[in-house]
């Protein structure tokens, strides 16, 4: 028979062909009293989920004017051929033979959509079925024709860069949730600025600007966010992030042309030796049994200085009974803290609150705690969950290169233009 990408008047008469020749079965008013995973067997029931969707005249590229179209939701336990059993299609095999290089049964999501269609006749007939592999990529099957076709249909992706400003009263995320904005912007702008702005100290004066693009289906459903150019003042000063792209890396810079990344030393102490990693399980040679080493123990001469491997501020000094011994932590950033541990003692004027630069000696090597010998447990966390310090990335951070300061500055006084010419006429420049 045709395509449902027929146009509508063809549609119509089709339809009317099948139900006057009987070709399809007939299954009244199913469409109406079921909803997918019920009783175990994958059959549509009738509950307030039910969704019969508000189309005009096509849905995706299908022409429904005929068609009703409605809307369930994979649960828990169903699989695609109890879904087709429970809608008492009659070429489920064929179904699933047309669809088996499109959709992956194992990749049927509970809480993905899918989508029957069916004529408005006395008599509905079941003339397509619509699968959502993600929120683009859905799976059409055509019921109309002699032969059931499957095909792929990729929902437009549109980007649209959008421009946003605001003040934080108590923190970034609600500043965002309050303009309708998807606070995920805001984890972007707390991770360019990681370095530049303590994000845990926002004060009410702090206010931020970004330009940022969208990425949108259905010319309203986001999909993801990227910044592309932002400033940011705190506490008075004001910092940037501009775009620039050097040996084929993007990157931000601030307007002096010095990435805003910042680099880790890649490790505590000039000199050592690894004598246990990270690990979920290590037999621990004072309690002498299994438990995790979130850390990596580097064994060096008692004395020896312990140095901070970046820019931060100590929030944590003391004794950890039972464990740590002497101990410093480190917060570097939003996203990153490091604590050292064991130690003998601390460096002179090393307290609480107290701002460290990379390099800085905070301590000495010892065998505080629980230790069988001199050495440093050293910790990194990410976001308050402790990763391996050897396999954390941390590329250098390189400025802008001599040779391409030129394109930079230009880059710089067209971010900066842009940034002007969106506030309010009354107000002063930028730059």
């Amino acid at each position: 028979m045709g395509s449902l990408k027929k146009s509508c008047q063809e549609k119509r008469v089709v339809f009317r062909q099948l139900f006057v020749a009987g070709g399809l079965l007939a299954v009244a008013g199913w469409i109406c009293s079921c909803q997918p995973g019920k009783s175990g067997a994958g059959a549509p029931r009738e509950t307030p989920d039910s969704v019969m969707v508000d189309t005009s005249a096509y849905f995706l590229d299908i022409c429904v004017d005929a068609l009703d179209v409605a809307e369930y939701r994979i649960r828990r336990g169903d699989n695609l051929s109890l879904l087709l059993s429970g809608l008492n299609l009659s070429r489920g095999s064929e179904i699933l033979q047309a669809v088996d290089s499109l959709l992956d049964p194992k990749k049927l999501y509970e809480g993905l959509p899918y989508h029957v269609l069916t004529t408005r006749d006395t008599l509905p007939q079941v003339a397509g079925l619509v699968f959502a592999r993600s929120r683009t990529d859905h799976v059409i099957v055509d019921l109309t024709g002699d032969s059931i076709r499957a095909r792929l249909y990729r929902k437009e992706i549109k980007e649209q860069q959008q421009y946003m400003e605001g003040s934080v009263q108590t923190s970034l995320w609600k500043a965002m949730k309050t303009q309708g904005i998807d606070p995920l912007l805001a984890i972007h702008l707390s991770d360019i600025f990681a370095w530049q702005i303590d994000f845990f100290e926002l004060q009410p004066t702090d206010s931020f600007r970004v330009f940022y693009t969208e990425s949108l289906i259905d010319d309203t459903v986001s999909l993801k966010l990227s910044v592309d150019a932002a400033m940011f003042i705190h506490q008075g000063r004001t910092f940037m992030a501009i775009p620039f792209t050097q040996d084929s890396l993007p990157e931000f810079f601030d307007a002096e042309g010095k990435s805003l990344r910042s680099a880790f030393l890649k490790a505590p102490l000039d000199f050592f030796r690894i004598t246990s990693h990270f690990t979920n399980s290590r037999f621990h040679p004072v309690l002498k049994y299994y438990r995790a080493h979130h850390g990596v123990d580097y064994a060096a001469p008692s004395g020896t200085p312990v140095k901070t491997i970046g820019d931060g501020k100590v929030i944590a000094k003391g004794f950890q009974e039972g464990g740590g011994g002497n101990y410093v932590k480190i917060q570097h950033n939003s996203i990153y803290a490091t604590s050292y541990m064991h130690l003998r003692g601390f460096a002179g004027g090393l307290s609480v609150g107290r701002h460290v630069r990379q390099g800085d000696v905070i301590g000495y090597v010892g065998s505080t705690g629980l230790s069988t010998g001199p050495h440093l447990d050293f910790r990194v966390y990410r976001n308050g969950t402790p990763i391996n310090p050897l396999k954390m990335e941390s590329p250098p951070a390189y400025p802008v290169k001599a040779e391409l300061r030129d394109s930079f500055e230009r880059v710089k006084q067209q971010i900066i233009q842009k940034f002007n010419e969106s506030q309010p006429c009354d107000s002063i420049p930028f730059i």
